[in-house]
């Protein structure tokens, strides 16, 4: 990943985390806070049930007139005190405080319950208990490990919804930067023959048909260059339709590359009928340039490329090196390259595919690895 990627990656990450931990950090307080009141009033009312079990118990045995012996309880220490405070039965951890029925101290509950009235020459019945401290302390490790987990299973899915949600962007960086690759090396070739015709224009100082014939090359490359990059980055503003004489402009083309043409030793055949159709001027141009452009690029020297206008039809043929069976469907993709035979940035087809589509034509290719392409395009339904 480049500089930018990885900060949007760490930046979604780091807002994902935190945004995600406050919420398990709230939803955890109040879970324990919840569970918490829920022990406490728990632990209330089980010290409640001991002491009036206790109570009854006293009171049954006193109107049997009998004696009573107290029973054990678990996680409780019961005892039962006459009214001058004094211990009958029983035992207790903690100084009792005789102003207060429910309170806690040490770490522990104390309960104490009148409820005896007196009978057995009892007069109070005092509850102690720390279980519900124990409880509440196994139940914060309980949360504390739930939270603990659960925030490192939000740091994997985090992790792992970042690269999901964030490898379009990867990828359309990685397109934009191998673009400017490209785009700095189809920039380079034209601009450096630029340079060195015009060095040897001046050297000689005299007209030279060859050195002529490169810097108009070169300047239409550049020009092409500049026409492709418009055309993506400015199309928005709509250009209005007119009536065009369609085999003009195909004329026109193949006049504008004849000298590309010558140079590569490439023979054109052209063969058209008059044809009109409303269509934007410039949209048009770059629709017949950008495909006999890549015929020109594709095709090896001393090959020949065919154009013919016919019946509302536009086919270009030639004996290129072709597009392998499993790239055809991926060719009108932008910045996508079938091969890399020759220079390009992969801007071209997906041109034509857009315009072909505004315009409601229909595009149709068929083409052979090293035999050549055929590409038609059927204007018919306009028409």
């Amino acid at each position: 990943m480049n500089k930018i990627t990885k900060r949007s990656f760490y930046s979604f990450l780091s807002l994902y985390l935190i945004s995600s931990f406050i919420f398990l950090a709230l939803a955890a307080y109040w879970f324990f806070t919840s569970q918490v009141s829920m022990e406490m009033n728990n632990n209330f009312y089980r010290m409640t049930q001991i002491a009036d079990k206790v109570s009854s118990h006293i009171i049954q045995a006193h109107m049997m007139n009998k004696s009573y012996t107290l029973e054990s309880f678990p996680h409780a220490k019961v005892a039962m005190l006459s009214k001058d405070k004094k211990v009958l039965q029983g035992n207790f951890s903690n100084k009792i405080d005789y102003t207060k029925d429910f309170y806690m101290a040490n770490d522990s509950f104390t309960l104490v319950s009148d409820r005896a009235n007196g009978h057995l020459n009892v007069s109070y019945v005092v509850v102690q208990s720390n279980q519900c401290n124990k409880n509440v302390t196994a139940l914060k490790n309980r949360v504390a490990y739930t939270v603990i987990f659960t925030a490192l299973f939000i740091i994997v899915i985090a992790v792992f919804l970042s690269y999901i949600f964030l490898k379009p962007i990867k990828e359309k960086m990685e397109e934009i930067e191998q673009f400017v690759k490209d785009t700095t090396h189809e920039l380079n070739t034209p601009i450096t023959a630029l340079m060195m015709s015009t060095s040897r224009l001046k050297s000689k100082k005299t007209y030279d048909e060859k050195i002529n014939q490169n810097i108009s090359i070169s300047t239409k490359q550049l020009y092409e260059i500049y026409s492709s990059l418009s055309f993506l980055s400015f199309d928005k503003q709509k250009e209005q339709a007119e009536l065009l004489r369609f085999d003009t402009i195909v004329e026109t083309s193949v006049e504008y590359f004849s000298e590309l043409l010558e140079r590569k030793k490439i023979k054109i055949l052209v063969n058209l009928e008059p044809c009109e159709i409303k269509m934007a001027p410039t949209k048009a141009k770059m629709l017949i340039n950008n495909l006999l452009s890549n015929s020109i690029k594709y095709s090896k020297p001393n090959t020949k490329i065919t154009l013919t206008l016919k019946d509302g039809s536009l086919i270009v043929e030639d004996e290129g090196i072709g597009i392998a069976e499993d790239k055809l469907d991926d060719i009108f993709i932008r910045f996508m390259r079938a091969n890399s035979y020759a220079g390009g940035f992969g801007v071209g087809l997906n041109i034509v595919d857009s315009i072909i589509t505004e315009y409601n034509f229909t595009i149709d290719i068929n083409s052979t690895e090293n035999v050549g392409t055929t590409i038609t395009i059927d204007c018919n339904k306009q028409l």
